[in-house]
């Protein structure tokens, strides 16, 4: 049985705008910086390939479907874990367990979240909009993957794989294995950091009998696949480069992102995890955002036009 956490109750938000900023601040909606560059790059490197033209419209139609799904996954994911979050140190002053939002007006949101990422989908192309049913799926399965699985971070890595893939097909309506290169990468490097953010709640998963790598194997071996798979992920940029004729600034950009790969694991040691917020939060943050620069000015000296 795990430790009962004692849980301070709080106002509940009143009216439209305080609820909009609990929301706002329960699906951390900043952390989009994550995953949204990684389909704006797999947007543009489609548009440089058809047309070597920004789509301003479609680039928009694609930043509010991935903000879209993003805030539905989070909000989905906190509604399903509130129990086990009240029970959890670390998040139990998140806005479900204290009362600040209630769990209807965190449904509310998601599903206007579901609706806009459908809707943009649906504006994108009919290929996006088939494929949009199916992109929700695991979605919503990762929430209740540590309930019946210790590796969860692979359906988070499923998860956050349709971006790129989705930002492709939003352009072309056509499926490209070159998008899917792209997008094994940046699930990979996601679910890479995701070993390395579990590691805050071994005792607590542990406790409730959630599963995670380092709750069921150890610290030392979450460390240790968090470093393979992000091997795997400038592997993988490595491959998408080739595929996508890619330039100078290009390479170096995957030359700086496996720099701060390292220096991220040198953050970290079995016995000294006081710095994982910067390993976690700081370098992977700079990873996504550098890359995307990177691949921005490749694409431009190349030829893209806005």
């Amino acid at each position: 049985m795990s430790t009962a956490v004692p849980v301070e109750s709080v106002a509940p938000a009143r009216g439209v705008s305080e609820k909009f900023k609990a929301f706002k601040s329960l699906v951390l909606l900043e952390h989009s910086v994550f995953a949204l560059p990684f389909a704006f790059t797999a947007a543009l490197s489609a548009m440089f390939r058809a047309s070597r033209t920004v789509h301003w419209l479609q680039l928009l139609l694609i930043t509010l479907a991935m903000v879209g799904a993003r805030t539905f996954a989070m909000a989905a994911n906190r509604i399903i874990d509130r129990e086990f979050d009240a029970r959890n140190p670390r998040t139990a002053k998140r806005e479900l367990v204290t009362g600040r939002l209630s769990v209807r007006t965190a449904w509310i949101g998601a599903v206007l979240a579901l609706g806009l990422f459908l809707g943009a989908a649906a504006a994108l192309n009919t290929l996006t909009l088939a494929l949009a049913p199916l992109a929700v799926i695991p979605l919503v399965i990762y929430p209740y993957g540590k309930r019946f699985t210790n590796i969860p971070h692979a359906l988070l890595a499923l998860a956050q794989a349709i971006g790129p893939i989705g930002a492709w097909i939003g352009v072309t309506g056509r499926w490209s294995w070159t998008a899917v290169v792209l997008g094994l990468a940046v699930g990979i490097w996601i679910g890479g950091f995701d070993l390395i953010f579990a590691l805050q709640d071994v005792e607590t998963d542990r406790e409730q009998g959630l599963g995670s790598v380092p709750a069921r194997w150890g610290i030392r071996t979450a460390l240790i696949g968090a470093r393979c798979a992000h091997a795997v992920t400038t592997g993988l940029f490595i491959w998408f480069g080739v595929l996508a004729g890619g330039g100078v600034f290009w390479w170096l950009g995957v030359a700086v992102v496996a720099g701060a790969f390292i220096y991220e694991h040198s953050l970290l040691h079995p016995d000294d995890l006081s710095r994982l917020n910067r390993a976690f939060f700081t370098v992977n943050g700079f990873v996504g955002i550098a890359l995307f620069c990177f691949a921005l000015l490749d694409l431009v000296t190349r030829g893209l036009r806005a």
